[in-house]
């Protein structure tokens, strides 16, 4: 089993990376090839198989030619220009979103060898101005660039697996909460910060209302749940291959009252509140409550207590607090 991550060097791909070391498997079949991908060349990982780290730009056609030119058994795809960035620089979004996506498609297909490929779309590709609660048929109605262009990639994925170039899956993933590390250029980066930040004795802003609903997941659930759409029967899915990972649905304020109640009074009084007018818009165009009828009848996993969210993070990810 020969695996490739492309946007290894990303805090998903980082853990997704990990949990193949640690078990070994994957489809049913013993790891032995891990590459992982990323504009930078990922960091090493030891392993009892073979780990390698490549720098690959998405957007340059020959450079993903030349590492698709080796059969692949399941091919990750998590690289993205992330959402704010996407609708402050529309060239660099498209370039990487939509061009990237389309020469990783277009390799796939110029081989004989069928790869399962899992693309990382986003509940972005959603918004509010269709009836709600969204459901993995809802069409796809995105208010920003981000969400156009994973959209988009949703329907080429979905075009490719029906023409058998690829056995493609196409996931909606929630906000993937808490990562560890520096505020990104992600809308829906605050929703890490307001945690991450006062649990390290650091300041944090809070950019929307705490009114503001958010669809999310940990990353132990997100994580798992990648690993098992990978090894499900894409004839399960049928005709259509886009579906959204199960989520929970939180208001920001539900947030701040479990970080109250995990870390007090003192860490929770180190969020600030100031409404960032471009943040709080892209964050409201986002559904925040799905039905995800695929995903459950696949058995994939869902978290249902941001309590255990936040010790998950303080356990595994969490640098001491600034003394």
């Amino acid at each position: 089993m020969r695996v490739l991550i492309i946007g290894g060097g990303g805090f998903v791909g980082h853990k997704l990376a990990e949990r193949l070391i640690e078990q070994k498997t994957l489809r049913g079949e013993t790891i032995t090839h891990l590459a992982l991908a990323d504009i930078g060349a990922p960091s090493a990982l030891d392993a009892d198989f073979a780990v390698t780290a490549h720098a690959l730009d998405i957007a340059d056609r020959e450079a993903v030619d030349a590492i698709l030119s080796e059969d692949w058994d399941v091919i990750y795809h998590l690289a993205a220009v992330v959402s704010a960035q996407a609708e402050a620089d529309f060239v660099a979004g498209m370039r990487t979103n939509f061009f990237g996506t389309f020469n990783i498609l277009e390799a796939c297909r110029m081989r004989v060898h069928t790869p399962v490929l899992v693309y990382a779309s986003s509940v972005a590709s959603f918004s509010t101005d269709v009836p709600q609660p969204i459901r993995d048929w809802t069409a796809t109605t995105p208010q920003t660039s981000y969400g156009t262009q994973k959209a988009v990639g949703e329907l080429l994925l979905n075009d490719y697996s029906r023409r058998g170039f690829i056995d493609g899956r196409g996931v909606r993933l929630p906000t993937v909460v808490v990562r560890p590390g520096k505020p990104n250029a992600a809308a829906s980066s605050f929703c890490s910060s307001i945690i991450r930040e006062p649990l390290q004795g650091e300041p944090a802003m809070c950019p929307v209302s705490v009114d503001q609903e958010i669809w999310l997941a940990s990353p132990r659930v997100t994580v798992g749940n990648l690993v098992k759409v990978a090894e499900i029967d894409g004839k399960a899915l049928g005709g259509i291959r886009n579906f959204a990972l199960p989520g929970m649905t939180i208001t920001v304020g539900a947030m701040l009252d479990a970080l109250k109640a995990v870390g007090g009074e003192n860490v929770v009084g180190l969020v600030d509140h100031e409404i960032d007018p471009t943040i709080e818009r892209i964050v409201q165009g986002w559904s925040s409550r799905l039905v995800t009828d695929t995903a459950d009848s696949l058995g994939l996993d869902r978290d249902d207590d941001f309590e255990r969210i936040v010790r998950d993070f303080m356990a595994t990810d969490m640098r001491p607090a600034i003394s």
